[in-house]
């Protein structure tokens, strides 16, 4: 049986990091794709993973390293997109360049790649695209909406995406990690904040200190890179994997209560 190759992008740290070192530890074929080679020696030294250079804002780049991929392994079995970001702040002080680059990559870039995964997956009649999405596509923390609003999306289009899919026998699934030890509020995260008097300046300070004390709890991404690899060889029709504290409790409660109890929590917790 010939070896299963996944494609994983966003892969030079975090969860795309940790996704590669879980794929090859099970013997997979693994294409770590990133955007620059900057963190790329910790993987090229790792036994069945190759690193390529892919931009998710740049078709060109998508196609290009796709067919390197292939042309290195004849085919691509599993397609994980990871590649994002998060811009945070206050919405206010947002340039419209900002807004236009969170949706660039977090967006329209995974609907880049997830476009290219099925031309390249359909002659084959298989496949699987993992989107790595976040507890953040199915509710809201203050702060981060226009993040929220590129996880909505890739929550929405990837449900709606299925039913195309089925047929043809690609499955999408959906990964929503909690919080997570990762670079995401550093090299990964754009911070929007207001300087100096401002009437959003006690809101910040009140979110800023819940939010770091939150994520005291965060746990490590090879608890999400685990939860991939059960997506990528599950047979099953389910589509969403809530993984890492707290995700499964709170998307839980957010279906369970009304918009106005469950706000109440959020703002109780925070402290706003």
């Amino acid at each position: 049986m010939a070896t299963s190759t996944v494609l994983i992008t966003g892969a030079n740290s975090g969860i795309g990091r940790a996704c590669a070192q879980a794929f090859a530890s099970k013997g997979w074929n693994v294409a770590a794709t990133m955007r620059s080679f900057e963190n790329a020696q910790a993987l090229s030294n790792i036994p069945n993973v190759r690193t390529y250079q892919l931009d998710v804002t740049d078709a060109a780049s998508v196609s290009r390293a796709f067919s390197d991929v292939e042309q290195a392994h004849g085919r691509i079995d599993v397609v994980v997109n990871n590649a994002g970001y998060g811009l945070m702040g206050v919405f206010e002080l947002m340039t419209d360049e900002q807004l236009r680059d969170q949706m660039e990559t977090n967006v329209l870039g995974l609907m880049r790649v997830t476009r290219e995964a099925i031309r390249r997956m359909r002659p084959h009649g298989a496949g699987r695209i993992i989107q790595i999405s976040s507890m953040g596509g199915r509710m809201t923390f203050p702060l981060y909406a226009p993040y929220h609003a590129t996880k909505w999306a890739v929550e929405g289009f990837t449900e709606s995406l299925h039913y195309e899919l089925r047929d043809l026998g690609i499955a999408v699934k959906l990964v929503e990690p909690g919080l997570i030890k990762t670079d995401f509020a550093g090299r990964s995260g754009v911070a929007v904040l207001p300087e100096g008097a401002s009437p959003y300046g006690a809101f910040v300070a009140k979110f800023g200190a819940a939010a770091t004390k939150a994520l005291a709890d965060a746990v490590s991404p090879t608890i999400v890179a685990d939860t991939v690899l059960q997506a990528a060889t599950d047979s099953s029709e389910k589509m969403r994997y809530p993984v890492g504290k707290p995700a499964p409790m709170l998307l839980r409660l957010r279906k369970l209560l009304s918009d106005k109890a469950f706000f109440s929590a959020i703002r109780k917790a925070y402290k706003i």
